[in-house]
């Protein structure tokens, strides 16, 4: 197979998380010289396979062969890979089988490399994300096989292929804010206590508030809020409380506790219950790392552009491997059909992202 072959292969197995389609028993057997490690956890299949090549470091391509559900209304058979007028058709072929192709292609034909190569992947990233990446960085940390550097395959390009790199990703808290108050008749507001008129002019102060300035990498943190409801859908009675949900994808210069005090500050006087969860923590790969550095020149080899370097966008699972010390970036296709009908991508990105990355081997010294 060449990386078209492989590519439009992954595409045509269906593997909706949890599922992975048989695709990591297929790419276990892709690499036969590699040892694969599973780490399969429930429904959860997951494997880390890799080839020590010379003493030195270790450089492993990970990623994710889930998909979203396909959804209604494709022009095309979202698991048959369609190509078209130099597109390539197909649920994941962005998000991110064409990532996991361009990587298992490259280290397939690699015949020498100073150091360890290796593939980490799993069929848990779409969905809860709980039994997958995280499951398997626990198991190379017990036998002391964490890789010194990572690329995580994700669509991260905007408008050109090859224009950004992922070096960092913003933290995502939410909030859930019950604020009191005393049911009433409309009639006798006096008698009551109405937490809708409490709090409404105190939202021009925190809805989309910044909570932090950002900086050369990261926007500011920005309080937005994503559902308010109260009342009994009646007109003549008073709420007695009311609920309020936020999110904020924060920077590394906003943790819970400044959201805690920007929340007390502006309820100041009001009776309310805050609970907070944190999906994933912020985090930033220094840009003068041998990884940035190498990949920046892998990608300028083949287009002849220097990418940016971007923390924007949702999470990935690259949250789980920055906090075990290692250095991570993510690159991928360009990104603007993921998840959406007729998710698509091109030929020529596909090949270009298999010639970076096999650029990108032979120049990790």
């Amino acid at each position: 197979m060449n990386v078209l072959e492989l590519f439009k292969y992954l595409i045509a197995q269906k593997s909706e998380t949890p599922s992975d389609g048989g695709l990591l028993d297929f790419i276990e057997k892709y690499l036969p010289d590699f040892t694969a490690v599973r780490v399969d956890v429930e429904d959860v299949k997951n494997l880390f396979i890799y080839k020590k090549f010379s003493e030195g470091e270790h450089l492993c391509f990970a990623g994710h062969v889930d998909v979203v559900p396909a959804g209604e209304g494709w022009d095309t058979n979202p698991y048959e890979a369609v190509e078209k007028d130099g597109y390539i058709f197909g649920r994941g072929t962005q998000d991110m089988k064409s990532g996991v192709a361009a990587f298992t292609q490259a280290v397939k034909e690699t015949s020498s490399f100073n150091g360890t190569l290796s593939l980490l992947l799993t069929s848990d990233e779409e969905g809860d994300a709980i039994n997958g990446t995280v499951k398997v960085l626990e198991y190379l940390k017990e036998n002391s096989m964490l890789p010194d550097a990572v690329v995580v395959a994700e669509p991260t390009c905007e408008e050109n292929f090859g224009d950004a790199i992922k070096v960092g990703r913003r933290g995502s808290i939410n909030g859930y804010i019950t604020l009191k108050g005393k049911q009433g008749h409309a009639a006798y507001p006096e008698k009551a206590i109405n937490p809708i008129h409490n709090i409404a002019p105190r939202l021009m102060n925190m809805a989309g508030a910044d909570l932090d300035n950002g900086d050369e990498f990261f926007s500011p943190s920005k309080f937005v809020i994503t559902d308010i409801r109260s009342g009994m859908q009646v007109t003549n009675v008073t709420p007695n409380h009311l609920d309020m949900m936020f999110n904020v994808r924060n920077t590394t210069l906003t943790t819970q506790k400044e959201v805690r005090e920007f929340v007390a500050k502006n309820l100041d006087g009001l009776e309310y219950e805050l609970k907070l969860t944190q999906g994933s923590y912020p985090f930033k790969t220094d840009t003068d790392t041998k990884l940035v550095k190498n990949i920046d020149a892998a990608i300028e080899s083949v287009t002849g552009i220097k990418p940016k370097h971007s923390t924007a966008g949702g999470t990935s699972d690259a949250r789980y491997i920055s906090p075990m010390g290692i250095d991570v970036v993510e690159f991928g296709v360009i990104n603007d059909t993921i998840h959406a009908v007729n998710e698509r991508t091109t030929v020529k990105e596909v090949q270009e992202l298999y010639q970076v990355f096999k650029n990108l081997i032979t120049i990790w010294k």
